[in-house]
């Protein structure tokens, strides 16, 4: 068993109406081994034609540890300054010149996985946690409204759940806009929780990283912290499962196979 509840919910809660879910490392695993692509690329901008010490290489690791979740564009602003703090590359990028190199490392094995689903090579659930397609059935069933929101480009997840068939499944899909640093992450849950007119505690909040699950809190959404292994697709992961209590999720699962357990501890 993976799901673990830390946080009891108010017993006077109202009926959970809506569900925002993080994508990457929470549903699809298409883009599963994203950090190893842009680490080196980061040690590799920011050592320049030296050898990267072993502060750099934690510090490059540490910093894409906590920042898992906010959109790509800002982990490049940091990547920016890491080069100019850093003085050992003779030519800084600016931020959306990194970003575009990244998404060319990263858009190979991406593109690759789903040609495989394309091509009827592999099932759109082999790039998927464990459980996922009948954990959004079971939310629907429950009766939620479901919204995917995603730190990747927003034609990309638009393309990513449609090549895994989820499109029907969500009443908004968002990705980071192009051209601009808003996180769409929190412009989804604030319109929800201010603008639709919901509690708080009518959202649950699901996702892999810190970004979201500190969201969720600080609107007062019911959090689900998703400790997901994004080789094996089940289980969990200790790092991810660190970084989620930190960032004060109610309850954390590795994958979705428990389903009908987390559905009870929603709407119990």
């Amino acid at each position: 068993m993976t799901f673990t509840v830390f946080t009891p919910l108010p017993a006077d809660r109202p009926p959970l109406r809506a569900a925002l879910l993080d994508f990457d490392g929470t549903i699809s695993t298409l883009r599963q081994g994203w950090e190893a692509i842009m680490s080196p690329l980061m040690v590799e901008m920011i050592a320049g034609p030296t050898e990267p010490t072993p502060a750099l290489l934690q510090e490059v690791e540490a910093y894409i540890d906590r920042s898992t979740g906010v959109q790509t564009i800002h982990q490049m602003m940091w990547l920016t300054q890491a080069v100019i703090r850093y003085g050992l590359h003779s030519h800084v990028l600016n931020p959306w010149e990194y970003k575009a190199e990244y998404n060319r490392r990263l858009l190979a094995p991406v593109s690759a996985r789903a040609q495989q689903v394309i091509d009827g090579h592999a099932q759109p659930d082999d790039f998927m946690i464990a459980g996922s397609r009948a954990f959004l059935d079971a939310l629907r069933t429950a009766g939620l409204t479901l919204y995917v929101a995603s730190g990747t480009d927003h034609a990309d997840v638009v393309r990513e759940v449609g090549t895994l068939g989820l499109t029907d499944y969500f009443a908004e899909i968002a990705g980071a806009p192009p051209g601009s640093t808003d996180c769409s992450k929190e412009a989804v849950l604030r319109r929800l929780v201010r603008d639709a007119g919901l509690q708080g505690l009518e959202v649950v909040v699901i996702g892999d990283g810190r970004v979201e699950i500190a969201l969720g809190r600080e609107v007062g959404a019911v959090t689900l912290g998703v400790a997901s292994d994004d080789e094996k697709r089940e289980g969990i992961n200790p790092a991810k499962y660190r970084r989620l209590v930190n960032a004060g999720a109610h309850a954390i699962t590795g994958d979705f196979t428990d389903t009908q357990e987390i559905i009870h501890w929603f709407t119990a």
